[in-house]
């Protein structure tokens, strides 16, 4: 397990620039013009890791490699799903890492004082994409694969404004409470392993 970890991790380094980009293209785009930047630069670069990382898979062939090594197809789908955990952790705290330098040094952005409560919310967030992206990029072929990404990114794009202005409305409205947010952290808990069960289904039956 711990060596199909590295090997993701080992291709994704030549690629590390690309994640690099995505942190300071998204910064600039979204900290001087939107309150929940914090959200948007998190989640936009942990999910665009994880799509980096699917994507280089199928530029490589890497499934058709590992399959004919002593690990079963479960190991490959739990060590993705681990790898994409990573991804998100890495994603979410740069970006509030980012933030708390934004708010030193450009106090005149008006920047909102993020806490750990908006960093469980984004790392929710990426996990909930997480969930319904793997089991599409494990049971499609490669050419659906890319199909897949392209659509996500879209909906990303598309869906953006009016997530941040129903998460604004909530948190106004006081709906964001303890218990609200251990009940839907249970929940999106519950997804992502529902998730991966279903994409270990879905990868035990693909014909490489």
């Amino acid at each position: 397990m711990l060596n199909l970890l590295r090997k993701d991790f080992i291709v994704l380094k030549s690629s590390l620039w690309t994640i690099g980009l995505y942190l300071v293209v998204f910064s600039l785009a979204f900290i001087p013009q939107s309150e929940m930047s914090m959200y948007f630069v998190g989640i936009y670069t942990a999910f665009g890791s994880v799509m980096l990382a699917t994507m280089i898979d199928i530029k490589n062939h890497n499934h058709n490699f590992l399959v004919t090594l002593p690990v079963s197809r479960k190991q490959i789908v739990k060590a993705k799903y681990l790898s994409a955990i990573v991804y998100t952790l890495f994603g979410v705290l740069a970006s509030f890492g980012i933030h708390q330098l934004v708010n030193l040094n450009y106090p005149e952005l008006n920047k909102p004082n993020y806490s750990l409560r908006d960093i469980v919310i984004a790392v929710g967030m990426v996990l909930v994409l997480v969930s319904i992206y793997m089991p599409l990029f494990y049971g499609l072929s490669k050419k659906g694969a890319g199909i897949i990404n392209a659509i996500f990114m879209l909906c990303m794009i598309i869906l953006a404004q009016p997530v941040a202005y129903l998460m604004h409305m909530a948190n106004e409205n006081g709906i964001i409470t303890t218990t609200t947010m251990t009940l839907v952290s249970i929940g999106i808990i519950g997804l992502f392993v529902v998730s991966y069960l279903i994409t270990i289904r879905l990868f035990a039956r693909k014909d490489l």
